[in-house]
């Protein structure tokens, strides 16, 4: 199916290439037609393209549309032939070439490309980095820069930037120094982007330090610059740091934006301030940004952790417009303070206006389903969880469903489940059911769960201590008074308490 865009003659002068409004495919066609005529009226052997000549530039043209559009199609049909016509060796030709398959997901098709190419120049070197990077290949961009810099090629901040984007992807703290490293000696450190994207990786791989002293010596700040450090402060629990940074912010003049607003609406959540998430509620208003969903999904979280979960159902329900990470997070809320009947009823909503649940959606199902005891209803939801080919079940999905089974005293389902899951069970799963089996007296199959969880934590005392509440229970004293002592000779601790206060 073509793609319709407005009327535009790119070449006048040889008619080679109309790009009108029957699309893409109409296109190329009338491309080929042309080319044909040419190759009919002379020898195929002397029919070569001028390269200064406007049919490249139309077939650039075609393949850089093919681009913005993802065309793969049709920018396949072009590189055939820029491969017949003999530009496969033109540097430009070879650029957009890679910025096509790159865009489309064809990583591959876009490094045979980079390999043949007899020049490379820098954007060659940077497209396929960033391609490797937007698609997730992120080993493979870290290589290719090493390459790039053993051959000695001139790098710009877009080389930089794009890389270290890929060290924030893999964590990759070592990487990430020496790429600073050989910014600050190219003298690129103070460039925005480049100081951003070091900023980024310091903050994700929890250097906060690191990303500070980045931030102070930054000659521009842009409003990136600022999302980015709020957002480090945020994912590494230093939220009054993080509220602190937002005064600053806004004693200087600097303009918020709907991240970093996102970001600041997480951190109110954390601490349950409703007076500073009311204020920034405002904020919001004012700004116009409570038409974006994480803004709106952050405000929702907000009130529904400081306990108004009326105030989040209506912000909730004033957005036009939602995504499945607003119904998540609507679900989650309600989850969270036991209204289980007013989940099941929005879970049916989303499907009927055509938002379908994730990973997310469903665990908060099966939570829900878990704090109010409802074992039906959690078979159910379990049971399209595994039926839906669109999500994969986690071992967070399995360890609520063993907590529902556990807590309703279906402990032999629970310990079929566990045998049945495609992965190595986790400690929580153990000592779900290690619980249950406390709580409705299953001596063996608490043995076995206190088994494995000697085995995975061994220094947690409590693991000994259920096992003999469990043999208290069922009358079994010796046993009790046997893993008791076991505890105390093993010199395994138990957690102290604490308060949050």
């Amino acid at each position: 199916m073509g793609i319709w865009f407005n009327h535009h003659v790119i070449n006048q002068s040889t008619k080679s290439l109309t790009v009108v409004c029957s699309g893409f495919y109409f296109a190329a066609r009338s491309f080929c037609n042309k080319l044909n005529h040419r190759i009919a009226l002379k020898d195929k052997r002397l029919v070569r393209f001028d390269r200064n000549s406007s049919d490249v530039f139309a077939l650039h043209e075609l393949l850089q549309q093919c681009s913005k559009r993802t065309s793969l199609l049709v920018g396949k049909v072009c590189h055939c032939l820029a491969i017949h016509f003999g530009l496969v060796t033109d540097t430009i030709m070879c650029n957009i070439l890679i910025n096509l398959y790159t865009k489309c997901g064809q990583n591959g098709c876009a490094r045979h490309v980079f390999d043949a190419m007899p020049v490379r120049s820098v954007v060659s070197w940077n497209t396929m980095i960033a391609g490797y990077t937007r698609n997730g290949e992120d080993v493979q961009a870290l290589k290719l820069f090493s390459m790039m810099h053993r051959e000695g090629t001139q790098m710009s901040e877009f080389t930089l930037s794009s890389t270290l984007c890929a060290c924030a992807a893999k964590y990759a703290t070592i990487e990430c120094k020496q790429l600073h490293t050989i910014a600050i000696k190219l003298a690129l450190d103070s460039n925005s982007f480049v100081g951003t994207a070091v900023l980024d990786v310091y903050a994700k791989c929890n250097m906060i330090k690191d990303a500070y002293w980045v931030f102070e010596k930054m000659p521009e700040k842009t409003a990136v610059t600022w999302s980015s450090l709020f957002a480090g402060l945020v994912q590494n629990g230093l939220h009054e740091e993080a509220l602190r940074l937002l005064q600053s912010s806004q004693r200087k003049g600097i303009q918020l934006t709907e991240f970093t607003l996102s970001a600041m609406l997480s951190t109110c959540a954390s601490l349950a301030l409703i007076i500073e998430g009311t204020q920034l509620h405002a904020v919001n208003v004012k700004y116009g940004f409570h038409g974006n969903f994480f803004v709106a999904s952050s405000l929702v979280d907000v009130y529904a952790r400081c306990g108004q979960i009326e105030k989040a159902y209506a912000v909730f329900a004033d957005m036009e417009h939602k995504n499945v990470v607003l119904w998540n997070a609507m679900i989650a809320s309600f989850t969270r303070h036991g209204h289980s009947w007013e989940v099941m009823i929005l879970f049916e909503k989303m499907q009927q206006v055509g938002i379908f649940p994730n990973e997310v959606t469903y665990l908060s199902m099966l939570s829900a389903c878990s704090h109010a005891g409802l074992v039906e209803e959690a078979r159910r939801y379990f049971s399209l969880l595994i039926s839906d080919q669109t999500v994969e079940p986690n071992a967070l999905h399995y360890s609520c469903m063993i907590d529902v089974l556990g807590r309703c005293g279906n402990t032999d389902e629970a310990w079929e489940l566990i045998q049945q899951m495609p992965f190595e069970p986790t400690i929580s799963m153990w000592g779900s059911l290690l619980g249950s089996c406390r709580k409705y007296r299953h001596v063996r199959l608490a043995r076995i769960a206190a088994e494995q969880l000697f085995k995975l934590e061994p220094e947690n005392e409590g693991n000994h201590v259920l096992l003999s509440d469990v043999y208290a229970s069922s009358g079994n004293w010796e046993n009790a008074v046997l893993a008791r002592k076991y505890s105390k000779d093993s010199g395994a601790m138990k957690d102290m308490g604490k308060s949050w206060v």
